[in-house]
Formats: structure tokens, C-alpha cells, sequence
């Protein structure tokens, strides 16, 4: 039997805010109060998702800015993608492809039911995108795409703030690379903090399976001071890392890139994670979301 879900608007001082149970929580998609179209959506009271429905080319999260651009090295500008996005949120990242792609093709998988109709509900996708949704957990998502179709696989899944154990393995790798074109790149949206021993192994996972890495990250995560998101870029191509670095470091937030030889050291001897070994990310501090 579904469960009966209760929606309430919460009036602020020029547009209401939208609050809803959905399958992982309580949802709130809260309006931007410097952007006429834009909200932000939050699970439990974790930010999600920022979307812009009148200019889907803006990234307000810092990680996603940094995915942003990623996605706009993987071909030369304008070039049509195969995306596959593990985790939806609010499709912000589907949504910046298909405004900056035309003509792209994507598959976004979101476990999430109920978010997923939420979304669709209050912040509708475009109906000319090429973008299919599919309420699936990610990993069986995945197994579904066929091989040597993607471009690009993203995965940014959180569970309780949390990127569930089954997305971090070398098991899990092994069904990206399957779906990835040759020259392919895999990127992936990590949580972590001191001493970040998960970030490592998730270094070290991707090191197992693909031959050119790189990580994107404020300074202060890489050095262990706080908790924060790091975006890892792996494939089996020499990376863009030259004009990487030089958007990662003109952003707002200036990021560094870690390549070659240091990242590999920053692992510290991590060993791949395996399914029979692998544990969630470890759960932001309360003070991350205050």
C-alpha cells in the first residue's frame, strides 16, 4: 500500500515554501529569495539541490559547479552527451546538460519515488529534454544501462546524508566502466572528514579500475580541518587537468586539483574497498547544515 503523503505550503514573504514526506524524509524545497524561479531543495533539513528554472546553466552548490565543469570538459563545447546521473535530487545536473548540450541524452537514476514526483510536480523538467527518470536504487539503475553507452556516469547518491556502502566498491566500478564509451569519465560527488579515511579509499578504490584520476576539493578538506565535498574524476584518457585546475581555481569558493603521483600519495597506503568490506560514507556533524 502507498503511503499517504501530506503537502503543506508555508507562506513566507513573497512565495511558499513546499514541505512533503517523501520516501528518504521530509522534504522542504525552499524559494530563493534572490532568484525569482529558483529553489533549494533540502531532506531533513540536508541541502540537496539547487535549481534555477529560468537559467538551468546555474550551479549554486559549490560540488555541483565543480561537476558543472566536468561536464563541460568531457567534449568540446555544444557536443551531445550519453549522461548517466546515479542520484536525481532535483535534476540540477540533468537539467544544466540539457541547457548547455541540446540534444542530449540522459538517464537519471533516483531511488526516491516520491521525491522524484515532487520534483516533476513543483519544478517540472523540460518536456523537449531528453531525460529519462528511473526510480531505481542506483547500482540497479545501472546494471540497466547497456553497455558502452555513457560519456559521462555521475554519481552524487546520499541516504541520510550518507553515500550508501554499495556505491563505493571496486564491484561497483567495475559496472561504471561497463557502461562507459571508451574515453569515457566517471565523476563522483564524496563526503567525508577528519581523518578522512573513507575519502582514501575511495582514491584508492578508483586507482584499482581507472588509470587517470583526479580530485577537486577546498584546500581546508584536504588537509583534514573540516568536513566537506570532494569530487574524484576518473577514465582511462589523460584528464583535463590544465583548465580544471584554472575553473576550479577562479571559482567563488577556489578549489585545488590533486593528479598523479601526490594523489596517489594523499591515499596513505588505503586499500581498495571491496563489496564485502565496504561501510556508508560517514554522516556530516550537525554543525555542517546549521
Amino acid at each position: 500500500m502507498a503511503k499517504s503523503r501530506n503537502t503543506r505550503r508555508e507562506r513566507g514573504a513573497d512565495t511558499a515554501a513546499v514541505v512533503e514526506a517523501v520516501d528518504g524524509g521530509l522534504a522542504q524545497l525552499l524559494p530563493d529569495r534572490d532568484r525569482a524561479r529558483a529553489w533549494t531543495l533540502l531532506i531533513d533539513g540536508a541541502p540537496q539541490s539547487h535549481v534555477d528554472l529560468d537559467d538551468p546553466a546555474y550551479l549554486s552548490f559549490e560540488y555541483q559547479r565543480r561537476l558543472g565543469h566536468v561536464i563541460d570538459l568531457t567534449a568540446p563545447p555544444g557536443r551531445p552527451l550519453h549522461v548517466v546521473h546515479l542520484g536525481g535530487g532535483a535534476f540540477t545536473l540533468a537539467r544544466y546538460v540539457a541547457a548547455t548540450r541540446p540534444r542530449s541524452t540522459q538517464q537519471v537514476v533516483e531511488r526516491d519515488a516520491a521525491l522524484v514526483r515532487l520534483v516533476r510536480r513543483e519544478l517540472p523538467l523540460d518536456p523537449g529534454a531528453r531525460i529519462r527518470v528511473r526510480s531505481l536504487d542506483a547500482r540497479e539503475g545501472l546494471g540497466k544501462v547497456p553497455d558502452g553507452w555513457a560519456d559521462l556516469v555521475l554519481a552524487d547518491v546520499f541516504s541520510g546524508a550518507r553515500t550508501p556502502a554499495h556505491l563505493t566498491s571496486t564491484e561497483f566500478l567495475d559496472e561504471v566502466r561497463r557502461v562507459l564509451k571508451p574515453g569515457g569519465l566517471y565523476a563522483a560527488n564524496i563526503a567525508d572528514g577528519p581523518p578522512l579515511a573513507h575519502l582514501r579509499g575511495q582514491i584508492a578504490t578508483a586507482a584499482a579500475r581507472f588509470a587517470e584520476l583526479a580530485l577537486v576539493a577546498d584546500p581546508p578538506v584536504l588537509r583534514g580541518k573540516r568536513f566537506g565535498n570532494a569530487v574524484l574524476l576518473a577514465g582511462d584518457v589523460p584528464l583535463p587537468i590544465a583548465e580544471l585546475t584554472r575553473r576550479a581555481a577562479s571559482d567563488p569558493h577556489p578549489a585545488r586539483v590533486e593528479h598523479g603521483r601526490p594523489l596517489l600519495d594523499f591515499t596513505g597506503g588505503a586499500l581498495p574497498v571491496t563489496d564485502e568490506a565496504a561501510v556508508a560514507s560517514p554522516a556530516p556533524p550537525p554543525s555542517v547544515f546549521r
